[in-house]
């Protein structure tokens, strides 16, 4: 999905009637927030870490090792903003999302809201601050319970925390209903009458439910059609606009990423590489890494141009968490690595040359450009002499 299909804001057809952002004004602004503005840091989050251990040996009590899901991240979201979290799969995103809500005990590592050190706050300490942090989860079909009505689901935090609202519950549910683009007449209906993007639709609403202060939102469309992520991502910022709430945006989605957040964070193998806002991450990345990820996004050229992107391929897969490399975490698949990257892992700082606030973690990083290099950067040997192969139409393929 490109960047200009989300600003087209197609119509879901099997949506109930109602504009995705009707009303959304009407929602009252958040407890402490300005809308459509960034403010103080909410939320800080340093050295975070998750091992899960690994048991082994018999009967399988003995702990032989750890997956180190999230090893050290560091990141700071400011009251109002939108910060994107992306990485390829099996990098971290997803927990970083659930260790901030508190889904999860971290490790090691101190997470801060307000001021306020959760990391290991108990049940009763966290019971002021739940209300405050939601969370948007990725799959719509299993975050909702099948057995509850949509009114119900919605109104269930409201339960939870003692709130009666002006109007009473069935009230607010309602309007929230239709802030998120559903019909308020669907407050007694089942998850499984809705589409997937209805679904998520009202897991949007049960997190507005409570008026958060950040919303963490862990792939909030990547289950969803790609006419209805652009239904869904807009309202999502037209929410985050509206009533000055923050959002960590998690997603793998490039483009989508771009089209939100205001500032992004690149993750691999559970370290953060790169963190800037967005001009400076996508036009003038630095990390080999975030260089290689742009290179992959698919891009049309309207204008019949000839500036041409720069193109990396990567050999391998990403190294198994359990193990990953020393100093470096990418330089097993990087093409500037020197045995400085494998002796010395790399701080991330701001390098000569960088706007204010863009960090990467890199002991040699690339030119702030993603103009096309002279040559391609292919380290895949089986795909270079895939390409070097003449096709079927010229001949039997070329041999060693």
């Amino acid at each position: 999905m490109t960047e200009d299909v989300i600003k087209g804001d197609p119509v879901e057809s099997d949506t109930a009637k109602g504009d995705p952002v009707k009303d959304a004004a009407a929602v009252p602004a958040p407890r402490g927030g300005a809308p459509g503005e960034t403010g103080e840091p909410l939320l800080v989050v340093e050295k975070l870490v998750k091992h899960f251990p690994v048991m082994g040996g018999f009967p399988f009590k003995r702990t032989i090792g750890a997956v180190q899901a999230v090893d050290g991240v560091d990141l700071t979201v400011h009251a109002g903003e939108s910060f994107g979290l992306v990485g390829e799969s099996g990098c971290g995103k997803s927990t970083t999302g659930r260790l901030i809500t508190r889904l999860m005990e971290p490790t090691g590592g101190t997470i801060s809201y307000r001021g306020q050190d959760i990391s290991h706050a108990s049940r009763r300490a966290l019971a002021p601050i739940r209300s405050e942090i939601q969370m948007i989860f990725q799959d719509p079909y299993s975050s909702l319970n099948p057995r509850q009505t949509v009114g119900k689901i919605i109104s269930g935090p409201m339960e939870i925390n003692g709130i009666n609202p002006p109007g009473g519950r069935e009230t607010r549910v309602r309007e929230l209903l239709e802030t998120v683009g559903l019909n308020p007449e669907h407050y007694n209906r089942f998850p499984h009458e809705f589409s997937g993007g209805q679904r998520q639709r009202i897991g949007v609403a049960r997190a507005l439910a409570l008026e958060p202060k950040l919303i963490v939102a862990d792939e909030p469309v990547s289950a969803l059609d790609v006419s209805i992520q652009a239904q869904v991502v807009n309202l999502l910022q037209k929410v985050q606009q509206e009533l000055g709430i923050a959002f960590l945006f998690i997603a793998h989605d490039l483009a989508v990423v771009r089209h939100f957040s205001q500032r992004v964070a690149v993750m691999y193998l559970g370290k953060i590489i790169e963190v800037g806002d967005r001009d400076s991450i996508y036009a003038r990345p630095r990390h080999p890494y975030t260089h290689a990820l742009l290179s992959a996004v698919p891009e049309v050229d309207l204008d019949g141009g000839d500036t041409r992107r720069e193109r990396i391929r990567l050999a391998g897969d990403v190294p198994s968490p359990i193990s990953p490399p020393s100093g470096c975490r990418f330089r097993t698949r990087c093409w500037k690595a020197q045995d400085k990257c494998a002796a010395e892992e790399p701080p991330l700082i701001q390098l000569s040359g960088n706007h204010s606030g863009h960090l990467t973690a890199c002991h040699f990083p690339e030119d702030p450009t993603i103009t096309a290099r002279e040559e391609d950067i292919v380290l895949d040997p089986a795909l270079t002499a895939l390409e070097e192969s003449p096709g079927p139409a010229q001949g039997s393929p070329k041999t060693a």
